[in-house]
């Protein structure tokens, strides 16, 4: 009668972690759900390619290491090489002084990026055609010396 339900943590969505301003983090980072950067990271960020994990670094925020995401919202500053298998967005103050590995990407008027664009759909298929081309290519000379 007096029994107070308490919910369940772990299904009520994706988990939302904001470094603010004021704050400032030194190693690497393995995250899921939303990371929002405000402050500063010294390290490698990493999320899952096959999750929904998004990050967002805004204006003011920094990030000195490589950066590897499904998808990402850049306004401030990447110093290292950013890659997002699936969504790339790079606002108007966006500076990335690095590579940039994209599968879809959109750059608003101001952004910069200093580095080299690479598209990384297709050669990811490529790569993985010219693998099983060369397993099967090996098997089949395999059997012609064995015969």
């Amino acid at each position: 009668m007096f029994k107070k339900s308490v919910p369940d943590k772990t299904s009520t969505g994706p988990a939302h972690t904001l470094v603010s301003r004021a704050t400032e983090i030194v190693g690497d980072i393995h995250f899921s759900g939303e990371l929002i950067i405000e402050g500063r990271v010294k390290g490698n960020i990493y999320a899952e390619d096959d999750s929904d994990a998004l990050i967002r670094i805004a204006e003011k925020g920094a990030v000195e290491g490589e950066v590897c995401v499904p998808s990402a919202i850049v306004n401030g500053l990447v110093q290292g090489d950013l890659r997002s298998t699936n969504h790339l967005e790079l606002a108007a103050k966006a500076v990335v002084v690095g590579s940039v590995y994209y599968n879809l990407i959109e750059m608003v008027m101001g952004s910069e990026v200093n580095g080299n664009l690479m598209h990384i759909s297709t050669s990811q298929n490529e790569n993985k055609r010219l693998a099983a081309d060369k397993k099967k290519l090996s098997f089949d000379t395999s059997v012609i010396q064995n015969s």
